[in-house]
Parts: structure tokens; sequence; C-alpha cells
């Protein structure tokens, strides 16, 4: 069912009947009650697509913006997008995800993220995407010798607290198209830059 918060297209193709309809009938008021009409109709639309955010556009949105946060290396933003009662088949906590995190971005890794949603289903007041993520390396981090970019699939459960969207789990689900867990990533790392 299409939401007319997300898209203008309802209510534009409305304005057009609206115009349509007042010019095959001609109103009284001539035409600038039938341009004033069509123009509040139209104005509407695109209010409405901008000033009111939908669960799934604010999701959409944590999801770029903990893509970028991580790009940036800044484990604080990270910490504001993840709920208090985070928890993964790695990290028991939120605590130990941004320990984990500070440990690892303590040097130039990522250059850019790109990330790309593909599902999102939304159950107030929970919610489950999966995405994929772009990673290209940094030329200066330890990790471009060995991979330029890599390919993050990742499955994640949001939690909708307060008004806003948090991650309350995110677990790996392939990497370049190969089925891997966390657990691999971690013994991985160890292994190369330990």
């Amino acid at each position: 069912m299409m939401n007319i918060y997300e898209q203008p297209w309802l209510l534009l193709i409305v304005a057009g009947v609206v115009l349509l309809g007042m010019t095959v009938f001609k109103p009284k008021g001539g035409k600038w009650r039938l341009l004033a009409v069509t123009a509040v109709i139209v104005l509407a639309a695109f209010g409405m697509d901008y000033f009111v955010k939908t669960d799934t556009e604010k999701i959409k949105a944590a999801i770029h913006q903990i893509a970028e946060a991580a790009q940036n290396e800044d484990v604080e933003a990270i910490g504001r997008l993840i709920a208090n009662d985070y928890r993964d088949s790695l990290n028991d906590s939120k605590q130990e995800l941004l320990t984990r995190l500070n440990f690892r971005l303590d040097e130039p890794i990522i250059e850019k993220n790109v990330p790309r949603i593909i599902s999102l289903e939304v159950n107030s007041p929970g919610a489950k995407a999966v995405f994929t993520i772009r990673v290209v390396f940094d030329p200066q981090g330890p990790v471009y010798d060995f991979q330029k970019q890599m390919i993050f699939k990742l499955d994640a459960d949001l939690v909708k607290q307060n008004n806003a969207w948090y991650f309350s789990k995110i677990e790996l689900v392939e990497l370049d198209m190969n089925p891997m867990d966390w657990g691999h990533i971690q013994t991985a790392f160890s292994e190369a830059f330990d």
C-alpha cells in the first residue's frame, strides 16, 4: 500500500485530477481559484513528504548514519545509534561492542562506506533490515595491502525508543558473497593484524 507520507505521487495525481475536473466543469471563481486549489494540493504533497518522517525513512537514515560514522571511525557516533540492550554473536553488550570498535578503529581503516538497503520490514516497536555496505579501505591502513574493498552483507534488528530507531543487533551474513559471521572476522583480524 502506498504511504502518502513517503511518496508525494498520490497527492500529485489528485492535484492533476482536480485541475482536470475544474477545467472541464469550470466552477465559479475563474482560473485563479483553479490554480490556487491545485497549488495547495501540490504544496501539501511535497510538504508532507518533506516534513513528515516515517519509520521507514528514519530506519534508512539510521543505516546511512551508522555507515557514515564507521567511515569516519567515530565510535561515539556509532554508540549513539546502538540500543542499550545491544547483543550480537560476538558482543554480549553495547559496551563490549564499543570497546572492540575503539580498539579496531584506532588507526585509519575505512576510506569510504557505501550502504545499500536490500530489505526492510517494520513491525513497531521493532524492525528488521538486511543491507550491504561496500567498504573501500584506506590506503594508509593495515587492511589495504590485503584487500582494497569488501562488501559486507548485514542483518540488523532495530528497536524504536523515544521516537528514534536504534540497532539492537547487527549480524554479519556474508563477506564478498561468501557466508561469514563475526567470529570468522575476529579470527582473521587477530591472525593478520595483532
